[in-house]
């Protein structure tokens, strides 16, 4: 008498590639799910199983799956007769790149290495950039080359993890890309948990990090990299500025000579005696709190993944098109927004992260949302100027978003001092923020006055007023 067929880990079915999964759904298969504790098992759906969680073989430590022997044969054969073959690691289809961009998108060339991984693939390996980051966090003694080492190849990953599959979720509905995209969410936001216990003061001025970061042919991947980390940085120096110091009153003692008519002319309205500091930071500066540094640091992750190659980034030549370079916000924003579960406040920072106060040399979502909410409330003003929550952003009480005017800081740095700018010398440190503060301050108000003197001291301890 023939033994029965031992069943199949739902796992190991998956992680054949996305045929099977597709298969296990049109073959409406059943799921035996066994309580690792109790030895119970239960019949159910894999399409229920599915649509309530895409990774549910992953993501619940109580239960495992399998499949019949029986049932698993029904799903081989529906492959099989779609004329796929079996495949021993998940491989899917190349995303077609568009005509007019090189083929490694402008994300360098890991690009390539991540796009043939299937979604489940890709969430692997953002786990073990995380193990790499964890096992550093416990290290002691730390050594600093190898902090830099996996800060770096971590977040060059998890940006090309982050926009393949984004990628790939733009051709699909709303809920279908989201569900898609939740194990990728969920993984970037324990990664970026993770870097942030590691990143220091010190990568600003990292030659490693330089060296690592130019490791990868892509522009827009090494930029991304840089802003990300530098980004962190500076948000963890600003977080010990106002909690460790005396800096809030300092700035609060200089506001009215150094600082007031900078924010007059963002705020005309607003009476002289009633233009504080706390009028400028709706509630006051105050500290950034986990939960808030962690979103932010998952939109400085992903601030530019709407980029495409064809976009120059810093400044242009001939070929320079504003309407492309203006695009990718919107790209990343919808993309962000509608096609993930990323925190509202990621999505706020890539569409709002080139605003510069409403300036004309800026573009993004905001200004364009304001102008239509000014033609229904014609009396409407912004008292304030900067919020640390999304609410009063989206109630257009202020003129920006907290983290985005840090990103912004960060941006125009490093587009300045980028060693592979194209159409004239990176500058230093030194020339990169006189010109930051003529141009962007003195002659227009676009970046944030006192967010760039913090900055101008986080990057040369320069004292404040």
């Amino acid at each position: 008498m023939e033994s029965k067929k031992p069943d199949v880990l739902v796992q190991k079915v998956t992680s054949t590639g996305k045929s099977y999964i597709n298969a296990c759904l049109q073959e409406d298969a059943s799921v035996i799910c066994v309580n690792r504790a109790t030895k119970k098992t239960k019949l159910l759906p894999f399409k229920a199983l599915y649509d309530n969680n895409n990774l549910f073989w992953l993501k619940n430590e109580i239960w495992e799956y399998f499949l019949s022997h029986d049932d698993f044969k029904k799903i081989e054969d529906r492959v099989l007769a779609n004329n796929i073959k079996w495949m021993p690691v998940m491989v899917e289809p190349p995303i077609p790149v568009p005509e007019h961009n090189p083929p490694d998108h402008g994300f360098g060339n890991g690009f390539q290495n991540l796009v043939s991984l299937s979604d489940y693939e890709r969430c692997q390996r953002m786990e073990q950039c995380k193990k790499r980051l964890d096992a550093l966090i416990t290290q002691k003694p730390r050594l600093e080359n190898h902090v830099t080492e996996a800060l770096v190849e971590t977040a060059q990953d998890a940006i090309l993890c982050n926009h393949i599959s984004l990628l790939n979720a733009m051709n699909l509905s709303g809920e279908e890309a989201k569900k898609q995209t939740q194990g990728l969410v969920d993984s970037t936001r324990e990664l970026v948990k993770s870097s942030s216990l590691l990143i220091s003061a010190n990568i600003f001025h990292d030659d490693l990090m330089n060296t690592l970061v130019s490791k990868s042919n892509g522009t827009i991947i090494q930029h991304m990299t840089r802003v990300y980390l530098k980004g962190l940085a500076y948000l963890s120096c600003y977080n010990k500025l106002v909690t460790s110091s005396n800096t809030i009153n300092k700035l609060r003692i200089a506001f009215p000579k150094k600082y007031q008519s900078f924010y007059q002319s963002l705020l005309p309205h607003i009476h002289p005696e009633d233009l504080t500091l706390e009028r400028v930071f709706l509630g006051g500066m105050r500290a950034v709190s986990e939960h808030a540094f962690c979103n932010w640091a998952m939109g400085f992750m992903v601030h530019d993944i709407g980029k495409a190659a064809a976009v120059e980034y810093h400044e242009g030549g001939a070929n320079y098109n504003r309407d492309i370079v203006m695009d990718h916000v919107k790209v990343g924003y919808n993309s962000i927004m509608h096609k993930t579960n990323y925190p509202e406040d990621a999505g706020l920072i890539t569409g709002y992260h080139h605003e510069y106060y409403g300036d004309s040399s800026g573009y993004g979502f905001f200004r364009a949302n304001l102008e239509q909410f000014r033609k229904a409330n014609p009396q409407s003003r912004q008292d304030y100027c900067i919020a640390f929550e999304v609410e009063p952003i989206m109630e257009f009480k202020t003129h920006a978003f907290f983290p985005a005017k840090i990103l912004e800081i960060v941006d125009v740095f490093d587009s300045l001092t980028d060693p592979n700018r194209k159409y004239r010398k990176p500058m230093t440190t030194e020339e990169a923020l006189a010109m930051m503060r003529e141009e962007f301050i003195d002659k227009h108000p676009k970046i944030d006055f006192i967010l760039f003197d913090l900055f101008a001291k986080f990057v040369n301890d320069d004292p404040l007023p």
